[in-house]
């Protein structure tokens, strides 16, 4: 008998294996993905999340390199820095006939690169004889495609799925297709050059003759096609001359950051090079889509903070997030969808399941948070940039915008915006921390809505402000002073009903009945972020998540210690999360509190030093810092995951106190502060509304000093200390 478990959240990701007892290799394009071992090879591990991706739906699920009957041995994999190529360096082990050792182990070197471009994926494999004599060798690559949705490989069971098609073998390459549900017939194409000795709808088999010192190439190219999807063919080196162009078109959008510190330099370096693969370009301008495997798509609320935390380094992100969110605002209500008018979008998905709706996600609003936060990116956006043009034609977006958060927000009109699901489909929480267990009582008992997060009264508190201010900017002053005064009217209110002075700290939330969830979270942190917290109970907040209860060593968990859903290894209620540190770190900053900032650097970057690639995932464990031992992962985190590799932007610029005011031409530095492990920083082609500089940071004893290295256009440096 079949063991099933329940779990009350219909959207939980299963976890049959732990990320730590393997080395993924991620590589992303566009709308395509891939997840191979550090083999270069996909395999049904664990939880089976290998595979390569498009558009929600995976195309090959199968994919093993075999020398005779045997896997090659291991020697090195990594994803090169910049992160477009996968290089993996194998060899054989000893092959024998009978007896005896014919081709000694080491003989043979097999060097596997492959790369994604336009919904293919391009494999070059060379094979190079050191040995002393002839090397007569078969090899293969076994392969399948099971076109199953990315919900499915999530843990998702469905009562019917489409059928399989019948393979097509020809000449030098296969096809595999399915039919789904949804009437497109989605198509795996595989070619091999030269061909191979032997082909089957699930190998390919090639027999190389070696003479020593001798070396032969061969190229596999997997293409997804879905529907009428165009079939585009490129040969390796065609493809990868198109994307490393391109991947040199993203960089230059870059401003560029190095420091003293070759350990920070190598964070910045994956940071920048995981971003520019998260990138996805749409008609909009790119999108960082949120995190593999899980997540490869267009999330409101991850985009929003991403773009937000790039915004000194490359705003061009964030008016790419502003106009695809623009043009995907709900214009009217459907309780499936939780969409309302004015409502920005939570997320969006392209697989079979959702074109069938057998889940809600094609186009879903179920986010309390993504409609203040899209209002606060749009005033971060101007003040960064002074596009006044751009502000103007996302305006109408803006309020209406403003009305859902007045209209539809508040849901029962007591001047908080709270959220609850209008059907039992979507997402039960729909604030970041969004498990269904992540919203409780100081008991464990967990909230019943509407739920007033306490962060989404800042950030509706913040949004309000800034659109005051974008109003003023476009000529729309009774507008202007509408919004303020609602602002200060909320900023009172809040004090009121969520400060909690047993706690020292916001209260969580307000349930249904409008009693306050006493619950220490990091969720006040975000109270500073917005500037809807006191200044008094602002270092009251600060000293608290940077306690004991909370710091673990690497970060701030999400839930303290002494609340009764503690738990160092849940999703949200006890874990660390980067996004969450970069967020509450500019809070830190915006209250001159920076003191307690390198602390959260410092435990951070020391966290990426264990993590492969030095990269920082969605979350860790919130495990107390032992030590000689690394933070323990969690074992179904997206990793890359963009507002994760936002932080370590976030977190210098609330450092060095950074802000860009572009409408005045001025580069300003509040209270700068460098750490300990920093003491020089340079920024190289900080773009400021039509000019550019290059600035040196240095930290002297009690003191960061500011250089400007060059200056082209008019644009003025300041330093407030």
């Amino acid at each position: 008998m079949e063991e099933k478990i329940r779990v009350e959240d219909e959207f939980y990701i299963l976890a049959t294996f732990s990320l730590a007892e393997k080395n993924r290799r991620v590589l992303k394009h566009g709308e395509t993905f891939a997840v191979f071992d550090h083999y270069g090879d996909i395999l049904c591990l664990g939880s089976c999340e290998q595979g390569i991706y498009h558009e929600g739906t995976r195309f090959l699920s199968r994919l093993e390199l075999r020398l005779g009957k045997n896997r090659p041995l291991l020697l090195s994999s990594t994803i090169r820095e910049t992160n477009e190529v996968l290089a993996v360096d194998l060899t054989n082990l000893d092959i024998l006939v009978g007896d005896e050792v014919v081709v000694p182990r080491g003989s043979l070197h097999i060097f596997r690169s492959k790369f994604l471009w336009q919904g293919a994926s391009y494999e070059r494999l060379r094979l190079l004889n050191y040995g002393l004599d002839e090397i007569n060798i078969d090899f293969s690559l076994c392969f399948d495609a099971d076109f199953v949705d990315i919900f499915e490989v999530r843990g998702m069971v469905r009562e019917r799925r489409g059928r399989l098609l019948e393979p097509l073998v020809e000449g030098g390459r296969v096809v595999l297709s399915y039919e789904g549900l949804d009437g497109k017939v989605r198509q795996t194409h595989i070619e091999f050059s030269p061909w191979p000795d032997r082909l089957s709808p699930s190998e390919a088999s090639f027999q190389v003759s070696l003479k020593p010192k001798q070396t032969a190439t061969f190229f596999m190219t997997v293409c997804c096609t879905c529907g009428r999807g165009k079939l585009l063919s490129h040969s390796y080196q065609s493809a990868w001359v198109e994307a490393a162009d391109s991947l040199k078109d993203i960089r230059a959008r870059f401003c560029e950051v190095s420091t003293s510190n070759e350990q920070f330099n190598e964070w910045l370096s994956r940071s920048q090079a995981d971003l520019c693969m998260m990138l996805t370009a749409t008609a909009h301008g790119l999108y960082p889509y949120a995190g593999v495997p899980w997540f490869s798509t267009a999330f409101g609320r991850d985009g929003i903070i991403t773009a937000f935390q790039m915004l000194w380094v490359a705003p061009d992100i964030a008016r790419g997030v502003l106009a695809y969110l623009a043009s995907m605002q709900a214009r009217e209500s459907d309780a499936r969808r939780d969409a309302e008018p004015g409502k920005i979008l939570h997320e969006i998905r392209l697989g079979e399941m959702a074109a069938l709706g057998e889940i809600p996600f094609g186009r879903y609003y179920g986010s309390v948070d993504s409609t203040p936060l899209f209002i606060i990116l749009a005033g971060a956006y101007y003040e960064r940039t002074a596009d006044r043009e751009f502000i103007q034609s996302i305006w109408p977006n803006i309020m209406l915008a403003i009305e859902w958060i007045d209209q539809y927000g508040d849901q029962d009109g007591d001047g908080f915006v709270e959220y609850k699901r209008h059907t039992t489909e979507g997402l039960i929480n729909q604030g970041w921390k969004d498990s269904h267990d992540a919203v409780f009582h100081a008991d464990g008992t967990l909230a019943e809505g509407p739920i007033a997060l306490c962060e989404v009264q800042g950030y509706v508190y913040d949004a309000k402000c800034r659109a005051a201010y974008l109003a003023s900017v476009l000529g729309y002053p009774q507008v202007a002073e509408r919004l303020l005064v609602a602002a200060q009217k909320l900023k009172g209110r809040f004090e009121e009903a969520f400060w909690c002075e047993e706690l020292s700290t916001y209260a969580f939330a307000l349930d249904g009945k409008k009693n306050p969830c006493r619950v220490r979270t990091s969720n006040a942190g975000h109270c500073l972020f917005s500037g809807i917290a006191t200044e008094e109970h602002a270092r009251q907040v600060a000293e608290l998540l940077l306690g004991r209860g909370f710091f673990s060593g690497w970060g701030i968990r999400t839930v303290a210690e002494s609340e009764a859903r503690y738990n160092p290894m849940s999703y949200h209620n006890g874990s660390v999360w980067p996004h969450d540190n970069s967020l509450i770190a500019w809070g830190l900053s915006r209250y001159k509190l920076k003191g307690f900032i390198p602390k959260i650097m410092s435990g951070l970057l020391d966290a990426t030093l264990s993590m492969d690639l030095h990269r920082l995932p969605e979350l860790f464990c919130g495990f107390v810092r032992r030590p000689g031992v690394g933070p323990t992962l969690y074992p179904v985190a997206c990793a890359p995951q963009s507002w994760a590799i936002g932080a370590v932007f976030l977190l210098l610029q609330s450092c060095l106190g950074l802000s860009i005011n572009a409408p005045a031409g001025q580069v300003c530095f509040h209270y700068p502060l460098l750490p300990e492990f920093l003491d020089e920083v340079e920024i190289k082609n900080l773009k400021v509304a039509g000019a550019s500089i290059d600035l040196s940071l240095r930290r002297h004893a009690q003191d960061v000093g500011v250089v400007v290295l060059r200056r082209e256009g008019a644009v003025e440096v300041m330093v407030i200390k």
